[in-house]
């Protein structure tokens, strides 16, 4: 879309244009905290409205982990049909090329993860490694920049982008949303990386591997009846766009303080422009 994007109140306004979405979870459905008010009872209100409904999340962790989280939450499992992650698309390369065997069992894998999450390799064959100086690849699935600094993954990166280790990084936010604020994400990490010298394959939104596996799911549906909801112009707008999809941006998350005029200036960056803008992941105003 090249105009200005329409403004709509509730999604009940647009919701018959279009057979199925792909919801962003941070910054649309939940904040660090929890769920966004009304957010719970609009999916399952769109659910009902019998649309297909995959929740798209640049999370390193897989699927089933983040099943579980939004779950534990208070959303109802039944109002989305798939949550498709990065670190699940992630998981399912790696395993293919752990299966086809030129990148078998037996390499070192530098995992960068959070809470000591160790799903983005469970099943997998491969070994971990704590170190920078003896991993065969890095795996960099999320951040704890809350609570490190960037420096501290500089002193663990910096000998494996020295070496040329090649970086897969699941999850692309460089900001993420945390109980105490915004922090830096595991995007920055990548960026950090790529600084150093490292080279980095990017795996999630606005990257086409996740936009490609989540097409897979939906079948026939014809790309102008599948709609993205996310709060990122350079990640879920910008990757709408680059599959060819429709998109709504809300106003909270990352852009929750932004003016309209700093929002006009990341759609010319990233030259994309959504096709809707929902102050709100609500179903309708009244």
């Amino acid at each position: 879309m090249t105009g200005r994007p329409l403004t709509i109140s509730g999604l009940d306004e647009i919701a018959g244009q279009f057979d199925a979405f792909l919801i962003d979870q941070y910054g649309v459905l939940r904040d660090g905290r929890g769920p966004y008010p009304g957010a719970v009872e609009t999916l399952i209100r769109l659910k009902q409205s019998g649309k297909t409904i995959i929740i798209l999340s640049n999370s390193g962790k897989r699927s089933a982990e983040n099943d579980r989280r939004l779950t534990a939450l208070g959303f109802d499992p039944r109002s989305w049909d798939w949550f498709l992650t990065s670190g699940e698309v992630a998981w399912r390369i790696l395993q293919s090329e752990s299966r086809g065997g030129s990148k078998g069992g037996g390499r070192k894998c530098l995992l960068i993860s959070r809470d000591g999450d160790t799903s983005p390799l469970d099943g997998l064959d491969l070994m971990r490694t704590d170190s920078g100086d003896d991993a065969d690849f890095i795996l960099l699935a999320a951040s704890e920049g809350d609570v490190r600094p960037l420096s501290y993954y500089e002193a663990m990166l910096a000998p494996a982008a020295k070496r040329g280790v090649p970086c897969l990084c699941t999850n692309p936010d460089k900001i993420m949303l945390t109980q105490e604020g915004t922090a830096f994400g595991a995007g920055r990490i990548a960026e950090l990386y790529e600084e150093l010298g490292g080279q980095v394959r990017w795996i999630g939104k606005p990257f086409p591997d996740i936009y490609a596996t989540a097409r897979e799911f939906l079948g026939s549906i014809a790309p102008d009846k599948i709609c993205c909801i996310g709060d990122s112009i350079e990640h879920d707008i910008a990757g709408a766009a680059g599959a060819g999809l429709k998109s709504i941006l809300v106003t909270t998350g990352i852009l929750e303080t932004a003016t309209d005029a700093e929002r006009q200036a990341l759609f010319a960056q990233h030259a994309a422009t959504p096709d809707f803008i929902l102050p709100t992941f609500i179903w309708s105003e009244n």
